[in-house]
Order: structure tokens, then sequence, then C-alpha cells
């Protein structure tokens, strides 16, 4: 079996940084989008990534973003790939991937079996697509609410691109996610967190725990 491997996302101090590196995760995520709890500016960005080892990848998160908040991210947390988590159209996410030349990941909300053929759109564009829950349409933040998809719905989908799961995911049902989907690379935020935006180091460390023995 594949080992699997978690990426954090969301983190905004040194303390909980330190926590996901301290205990495993893979990659360590920066959400550059205002209206999100886990928003960090450039500057703040920057103090954390220097903290990051190079065996841990850093991974900035985007909703639609314009070519100077990209700039300036990427810049001064030396990102080593984009995640995108809005509208953005493969002619988009492949403009960006032409700009930069790092690694860029598509979010693809899922609700419905139906909706997971949106990944194929992104061949050539994207890098990897990162399967998350799919939001009610009212909603204010694209990801980071603690749902989760029926990840049945992964079994039999034949992949097009390399993937990432998302979604809801704690220290209590990754280790059965990565079993029903077979998900190689999982990513988790609210479900380190003891309230919206403030991740919790006890949990983080449970997580990828679980993710160790899954």
């Amino acid at each position: 079996m594949n080992r699997i491997t978690a990426k954090i996302c969301g983190l905004s101090t040194p303390a909980t940084l330190d926590a996901a590196i301290t205990h495993g995760a893979s990659h360590v995520g920066f959400v550059f989008f205002p209206p999100s709890p886990r928003h960090l500016t450039a500057q703040a960005a920057q103090r954390l990534a220097a903290r990051v080892p190079p065996e841990i990848r850093r991974v900035g998160v985007f909703v639609n973003p314009d070519d100077a908040l990209l700039d300036a991210a990427v810049a001064a947390a030396e990102l080593q790939a984009i995640q995108l988590h809005g509208s953005e159209s493969p002619t988009r996410v492949a403009a960006i991937k032409a700009r930069f030349g790092i690694e860029i990941w598509k979010a693809v909300p899922v609700r419905a079996a139906a909706d997971l053929a949106a990944a194929a759109t992104f061949l050539g564009a994207a890098d990897r697509i990162l399967f998350d829950a799919k939001t009610p349409e009212n909603a204010s933040l694209p990801g980071g609410m603690g749902l989760r998809f029926d990840w049945a719905l992964l079994q039999a989908y034949r992949h097009a691109l390399p993937w990432a799961l998302s979604g809801g995911l704690d220290a209590g049902n990754v280790a059965e996610a990565a079993r029903i989907t077979g998900a190689t690379l999982v990513d988790t935020s609210s479900g380190v967190e003891s309230a919206p935006g403030i991740k919790d180091e006890g949990r983080i460390a449970a997580f990828l725990k679980a993710v160790a023995a899954a």
C-alpha cells in the first residue's frame, strides 16, 4: 500500500506551523483570501515560510486571484505550489501555470457523481486535482467549512490527474476516507481547529498520527 501523506492547510501561527512540521506533514498551506479567517498577508506568510524545512512543500491557497496577488504571495512565501479554490477556468489555470512554472492544484467541489467530470477538463492545465466538498450556494467561503462528500463516489472513478482528498477530514475519519477512496494525499483545515481559523496543536498531532497509522 502506498504511504499516505498529509497537508495541513490554513496555518497562521508559528506554533501550529511547527506542530505540523514536527508531526510529519508533507505539505503546509497558507491561505491568501481576505474573507477567510485563515487569511495571511504576504509579510506574515514570509515569516512563516522561513520556518519550513526544504523537505516540506509550501502551498498557497487562492480564490480567483489576480496576477498581482499571486506575484506577491509566490515571492514572499517562496511557494512551491499554487492551489486554486475558486471558479478558475482551465484556460486561467494554464495561464497561471505558464506564468509561475510551479505545481498547480485545482479544487473540484463535489456533491454528486456528476461533479467529478470537471476534473478531466483541467488535464494539461493543472498538476493535481483536490476533491473537496461542495459548499452551499450562499456560502461565503469555497472550503474550510468542515463539510464532507460521499467518499464512495471516488471508488470506481478513473482519475485523469494526480489528486488529493479534502473536505471534513479529521483524526477520527481520515483513515476510513483513505481506505474508501484510495487517497494517498489528504488535506485538512477545519478538522484540526478549535474554532474557525484557530488551529489546535493537539488536533494537528492527532490527525497526522492517524494518517501515519492508516
